[in-house]
């Protein structure tokens, strides 16, 4: 199941197993290891995802950000939070297009994911059955005060109280 912050969304990329498509697919999401074999299909302008580690460096994607729309970061469970940090170095560094989650997240890191510069998260099968879309647009509209400062928050609960204190 795919979401983003109005709930279920339609899936628009093709996921290939290995390299690049030899026969054209109009949105491929590659793994890591097939990026340089599509170098033809970004340099032709052609919209290429990939999907990536959570141990992945922004220095590894660098070159490739300005001509990647999709970046798909896998989170192998839902208490590895590194896939948050690589979110908000990519969004830090320029990277424009669409920013995906992967993996077992519970709707309790989803307003998170969001401020983090995630646009949408990809459920497996068994979380997806555990967990109705409804549930992932209350989390979404979830405005509370954090102790992390996200990507989109102005501050956290300690800056607020730092300031208030001087």
């Amino acid at each position: 199941m795919l979401l983003d912050r109005n709930g279920e969304a339609p899936e628009l990329w093709t996921r290939t197993e290995g390299a690049a498509p030899a026969d054209p697919i109009a949105r491929p999401l590659l793994p890591l290891e097939a990026l340089p074999a599509a170098l033809s299909l970004l340099a032709e302008g052609q919209p290429v995802g990939v999907e990536v580690p959570n141990t992945v460096t922004v220095e590894a994607l660098a070159p490739h950000l300005p001509r990647l729309a999709l970046l798909a970061v896998s989170f192998p469970a839902f208490s590895d939070g590194r896939g948050f940090s690589i979110a908000r170095r990519l969004r830090r560094a320029g990277f424009t297009g669409r920013l995906r989650a992967v993996g077992p997240l519970i709707p309790d890191q989803f307003a998170y994911a969001l401020a983090c510069g995630f646009d949408e998260v990809e459920l497996p099968a068994t979380s997806a059955a555990r967990q109705d879309p409804e549930q992932w647009r209350e989390a979404a509209a979830w405005g509370g005060d954090a102790y992390q400062r996200g990507y989109e928050r102005d501050g956290s609960i300690l800056d607020r109280r730092r300031a208030a204190r001087g």
